[in-house]
């Protein structure tokens, strides 16, 4: 029996047997059945073994497996089959204890050693799924980034979607056909890619350049929290009636927000909680509840000037507003007036467990009312009084504006 006790996965690279060790390259020539892409079978010459071609399903690789006991089996796999190749889905359907792995240099290896870059500290991914918005937000604060292209985000298309999401601050290197005679590397910036056709056989590699902030160079002043207040549109005759920065900062930081959470801004005015919260939760949803079609419309412009693309604006009054919304991890409740006890005790009820919920109220009586109906709801509630003034020199004097007190009031769902 010896070597053919088990079924081997064979990496392999662009130069075929030439660059396979000798007991890899034994395998292969002694095999009964090869199975691989067309690519990777393609790369190996004509001989006895019979040939399977594993298409985008490695369905047909388990099928042939499994009805082929006896046979010597090879399965190819280009560069390393445990880094994003079929290694991994053969395991899970047949166990691992069938396998033995044979791996070559990996392509995403040979890229970065053909630009002369580390690659220990970088992001590396594969693009084979329809959605890149969660890839381009991790992209967004790597210094380096290696991805598998595919058919759907072809090095263009990637190139553009970047860009369009305000990150321009990367060179990049897209390497094609990786040790064969018509190896390329092309170098250039995002803008420069955009429109090139490359091999399907690509490895695309992004370094940020020196210095460069995590935000486009438009967008340099922006900051992911705690914007300053005339950075967000307002309708003139309520303006200065958002939430203040320093407050918008206390209340996410109390959000405690995570990076896919669901969040409720309720009486969101003209978003400024909602777009901030937003940028934090780049892989959640913010809903985003106003009555008042005309801040209901500066709501979708802000969301637009700050690029968030998680904010879903629902032009209603709460809480029939928020029926048909999913049930949050975190709330927050804007607005004055007696009815935001009611909006606080129909949002903490939606709230998912251990969700967070935090109001701002300026009035004594609603911090007693509000503050009396969670404490019956949770243990976990508390209360800050907050008392800012913002500094403006004035005739060679520094003299200070006071903001309105506001008391901020969390709570946990137990």
């Amino acid at each position: 029996m010896g070597d053919w006790d088990k079924v081997y996965i064979v990496g392999i690279g662009e130069d075929g047997l030439e660059g396979l060790t000798e007991r890899a390259r034994r395998l292969v020539t002694e095999a009964d059945i090869l199975i691989g892409e067309n690519h990777t079978l393609g790369l190996i010459p004509p001989g006895e073994a019979e040939r399977v071609v594993m298409g985008p399903d490695p369905e047909t690789a388990v099928r042939k497996i499994q009805t082929s006991p006896g046979k010597r089996i090879v399965v190819l796999a280009v560069g390393d089959p445990l880094f994003y190749g079929t290694a991994q889905y053969l395991f899970d359907r047949l166990g691992e204890d069938r396998f033995e792995v044979i791996p070559h240099v990996s392509t995403m290896q040979l890229a970065f050693a053909r630009i002369k870059e580390s690659w220990e500290d970088a992001y590396l991914t594969n693009l084979a799924g329809p959605d890149i918005g969660p890839v381009i937000e991790r992209i967004r604060v790597a210094e380096k980034v290696g991805l598998f292209t595919s058919e759907e985000w072809p090095p263009s298309a990637v190139a553009k979607a970047l860009l369009d999401s305000g990150i321009d601050y990367f060179g990049v290197y897209v390497c094609e056909n990786l040790g064969s005679p018509n190896e390329r590397v092309t170098r250039g910036e995002l803008a420069d890619i955009i429109g090139q056709a490359f091999s399907p056989l690509n490895v695309m590699i992004l370094v940020r350049k020196p210095f460069a902030p995590d935000r486009p160079a438009e967008r340099i002043g922006r900051r992911l929290f705690g914007n300053p207040d005339e950075a967000f549109l307002q309708s003139k005759p309520k303006r200065g009636l958002l939430t203040p920065a320093e407050i918008r900062a206390i209340v996410l930081a109390e959000l405690d927000l995570a990076p896919a959470s669901v969040v409720w801004d309720v009486g969101a005015g003209s978003g400024s909680v909602a777009v901030e919260a937003a940028q934090i939760a780049r892989e959640g949803t913010v809903y985003a509840i106003e009555m008042d079609p005309e801040d209901h419309s500066l709501i979708i412009k802000n969301a637009e000037r700050f690029g968030v693309r998680n904010l879903v604006a629902v032009l209603g009054r709460a809480p029939e507003a928020w029926k048909d919304l999913p049930d949050p991890d975190a709330v927050f409740i804007g607005g004055t007036g007696r009815v935001v006890v009611g909006l606080v005790e129909g949002a903490f009820a939606r709230l998912r467990p251990k969700g967070r919920l935090v109001t701002v109220v300026s009035s004594i009586d609603n911090l007693a009312d509000v503050y009396r109906l969670l404490h019956r709801q949770t243990g976990n509630v508390n209360v800050r009084l907050v008392q800012i003034a913002r500094g403006h020199y004035q005739l060679e004097r520094m003299r200070f504006h006071s903001l309105n007190p506001a008391f901020v009031i969390g709570a946990v769902k137990s």
